[in-house]
């Protein structure tokens, strides 16, 4: 499966779109308390086919007529959102893993709804045809593959987007083998610091897309605060904030997608820390997430797969920071976070901290590599799906 999205042109037809997106708001919340109703009565969880069948039954009632605007399939798929969120959650309880429940959302914060097998026509080109009407959307590239689903999405700046779910052969690609391997250690003051196995180092800085705009984004937030609620002023200036956070997200995805390139093209095999992101999130706040590591690690899986390169975790408790990376001696006076340069006291040699566990790291993550019986430069590096 693979996914394609493009930007629909701006036409009045869209109100509908929007409508329909509400309508599925509406649904969608509708469902939500009825298995919030039926498990505080009967202290079971909601099956989907006896939801869909009190759906199907509650449309041709005058109250709930204005569901008609979504075909059965797109509510069938409302149900099986709710479905998949309410396993997860019994699951993560099973496990103790803190969680929450399927939650109420606001008509604003709905985004999308889902057409499977019928509701859209699409015959070529950059017209597609939903329900009775044609929209127009920029074609920016080809897509292969059978159509499989058709998503209509609308963001916050109120703009609608048409996601293609394709399924069909997508054809990867194969550099050739640059036999180098590196690890890298994450950080606050830059994003990645590389050692390969030749103790070169690679450090790369990240531009802090959403600290770069900060006083823009300042200014907009205090705009919109401003405005009396409920005006067409505060709408504006909501619209005008939501265009400026989009403009930081892309401009982020844009310079992480091609570092991903780059790295995958440039290395096999490449070492990382399995990091508790959320924890460092709680800790050190807004700069983590506008580091978005962890946004970064799955466009570089993704990049792996596509090029058959490797991509090895190493375990968040590996104290990759205080081993020395020369004679293997621990100093657990390193857990200060404050010290960013050290001499171990056994070898005497000169350590920088985050060029140092970024060795650790690519030693480990080679070790790994050999437990699973995978040869490092060897014929066997077409294994990189298993290792990723």
């Amino acid at each position: 499966m693979k996914a394609f999205k493009f930007k629909l042109y701006f036409s009045k037809h869209n109100r509908k779109l929007s409508r329909q997106i509400d309508v599925a708001s509406t649904i969608y919340n509708h469902c939500i308390a009825l298995h919030k109703r039926y498990y505080r009565l009967f202290k079971k969880h909601l099956e989907k086919n006896k939801l869909q069948k009190h759906l199907t039954k509650l449309k041709k009632k005058n109250r709930f007529y204005f569901w008609n605007e979504l075909n059965s399939q797109t509510i069938q798929d409302i149900t099986d959102r709710i479905d998949r969120a309410y396993k997860l959650f019994f699951r993560n309880l099973k496990h103790h893993i803190k969680t929450t429940p399927p939650s109420f959302k606001k008509r604003v914060k709905y985004k999308s709804y889902t057409l499977k097998q019928c509701g859209y026509k699409y015959s070529g080109g950059n017209k597609v045809k939903i329900g009775k009407r044609t929209y127009k959307f920029f074609h920016s590239r080809d897509f292969k593959g059978d159509i499989k689903t058709v998503t209509i999405k609308r963001d916050s700046a109120g703009d609608f987007y048409i996601i293609f779910i394709c399924d069909g052969e997508h054809q990867s690609q194969v550099d050739s083998r640059t036999g180098h391997a590196v690890g890298f250690d994450f950080g606050l003051k830059r994003l990645l610091t590389g050692a390969d196995e030749k103790d070169n180092k690679d450090t790369i800085e990240s531009p802090l897309f959403l600290f770069q705009n900060s006083k823009k984004y300042k200014a907009a937030c205090r705009k919109f605060s401003r405005k009396q609620k409920g005006s067409n002023h505060k709408r504006r200036a909501r619209i005008e904030l939501a265009k400026l956070y989009r403009r930081i997200v892309h401009t982020r995805d844009d310079f992480q997608w091609k570092l991903a390139l780059q790295l995958v093209r440039q290395y096999d095999i490449i070492c990382l820390e399995d990091l508790n992101i959320k924890g460092m999130q709680r800790l050190y706040g807004r700069k983590i997430s506008d580091l978005a590591f962890s946004s970064f690690v799955n466009k570089l899986l993704w990049q792996a797969e596509k090029y058959h390169k490797i991509v090895v975790f190493v375990d968040r408790y590996y104290a990759s920071s205080q081993i020395c990376s020369n004679c293997g001696d621990r100093n657990h006076i390193l857990i200060d976070l404050g010290i960013r340069d050290w001499i171990c006291p056994k070898c005497h040699t000169h350590h920088d901290r985050d060029f140092n566990a970024a060795k650790n790291i690519l030693r480990e993550g080679l070790r790994i590599l050999r437990e699973r019986g995978i040869v490092l430069y060897g014929e066997n590096l077409s294994d990189s799906s298993n290792a990723a």
